[in-house]
């Protein structure tokens, strides 16, 4: 619907509501009307179907506040006598006289111009803004970093404004117009099965509103380019292989006073030598012989970042028992800590002395009549 199609139309009677109707008596008229004309609920009813886009036409105006103000500044302006009237005798007057361009030798313009320039300089100081895009990256920190947290420098490569035309689209030093493929609004309106319609990022100016005598020499009108810069990243304490960190406002920048996308990083930690992590708890091996699982015994182990923790292993221990060492694994987000799991596994050694051979021997003679594979043979 073009500026003028506004001027021609009483949208609050359509709606049946007053000139100083609030916004809320606005919507609960538009909505009491749309339902009642509804099409899904008035089949084949074509008369409600006209009435149901005249409703929708009147609040997608009037419903919107800043709509709003630029039609009842064009339906207040003195040209109009405070109203309209049809062709003919009676003080009437032909609207579209006054609307058509009377340009010529000596000749003014009409009110098309008059709308033209209002609703052009009003689009203008109108352009939407628009969120930056996100951005995605890879950082990959240490095993004790992602348990401590750290900040880190990220060297990022985004879609940006276009350096030589700031994201115009248009010539440095060219003159910009009010897109007439949408006629300024950035958006077209197409229909989607009847009597839906559907709103699309203008095509022509590709929702920038405006475009211009020449395309930009180094963006050919597209508005955009491409930014490169470095930022500090904090990765919080806790963090996990594999993680994907959001980090709001630190994506591309926005445009027309946008405010700025997101950044989503996502981490590798690198592996330790000694420890492993699962879930918030560290994992670690610890190597011990067999007589310190059969006798029993205190042995150290340690933990990171912090002093070495004695283990108490009972006589008779099992290989591969875990034993849990309360808050000395990973910090989780409400500041409490995981555990250390410390699993032991007994080392059988590659060579013997003569002394530890006797010894093992000697005790190979002593359970000799306890074989340990007895019950693998016995019948269930």
């Amino acid at each position: 619907m073009s500026n003028a199609d506004w001027a021609t139309k009483d949208f609050y009677k359509v709606l049946g509501v007053g000139k100083d109707a609030s916004a809320d008596d606005i919507k609960k008229a538009y909505r009491k009307l749309a339902r009642a004309n509804h099409p899904d609920s008035n089949p084949g009813d074509t008369a409600k179907h006209e009435t149901f886009k005249k409703v929708a036409e009147a609040y997608d105006v009037i419903g919107d506040p800043a709509k709003r103000k630029q039609y009842d500044d064009i339906r207040s302006a003195p040209s109009f006598g405070g109203g309209f009237g049809g062709g003919g005798g009676g003080g009437g007057f032909d609207l579209s006289d006054l609307l058509r361009d009377r340009g010529g030798a000596g000749g003014a313009g009409g009110l098309g111009d008059m709308f033209g320039d209002l609703f052009g300089r009003r689009q203008q100081t109108r352009s939407r803004a628009t969120k930056g895009a996100d951005v995605e990256s890879t950082a990959t920190i240490s095993f004790t970093d992602a348990l401590e947290g750290v900040t880190i420098s990220l060297r990022l490569s985004s879609e940006a404004a276009c350096s030589t035309c700031s994201g115009t689209g248009g010539k440095p030093g060219t003159k910009p117009h009010i897109c007439t493929e949408c006629e300024g609004a950035g958006y077209i309106t197409g229909s989607v099965g009847g009597a839906f319609s559907m709103n699309e990022t203008c095509p022509v100016c590709h929702g920038r509103q405006l475009v211009y005598d020449e395309s930009c020499p180094t963006c050919h009108g597209s508005g955009r380019g491409t930014s490169a810069r470095t930022i500090q990243a904090r990765i919080p304490a806790g963090v996990k292989d594999g993680q994907r960190i959001r980090l709001r406002g630190k994506g591309a920048p926005g445009e027309n006073g946008g405010p700025a996308g997101d950044l989503f990083v996502t981490v590798k930690v690198a592996g330790h030598r000694v420890f492993g992590r699962k879930d918030d708890n560290l994992t670690l091996d610890v190597p011990v012989g067999f007589d310190e699982l059969a006798l029993g015994a205190e042995i150290k182990v340690p933990t990171l970042g912090g002093a070495p923790v004695t283990l108490r292993i009972p006589p008779g221990t099992p290989n591969g028992r875990t034993f849990r060492v309360r808050g000395k694994g990973a910090r989780r987000a409400d500041g409490t800590t995981g555990d250390l799991l410390a699993t032991v596994e007994v080392q059988v050694p590659a060579t013997l002395d003569p002394a530890a051979r006797e010894a093992i021997e000697n005790y190979r003679a002593a359970v000799a009549g306890k074989p340990l594979r007895a019950g693998l043979f016995e019948e269930s």
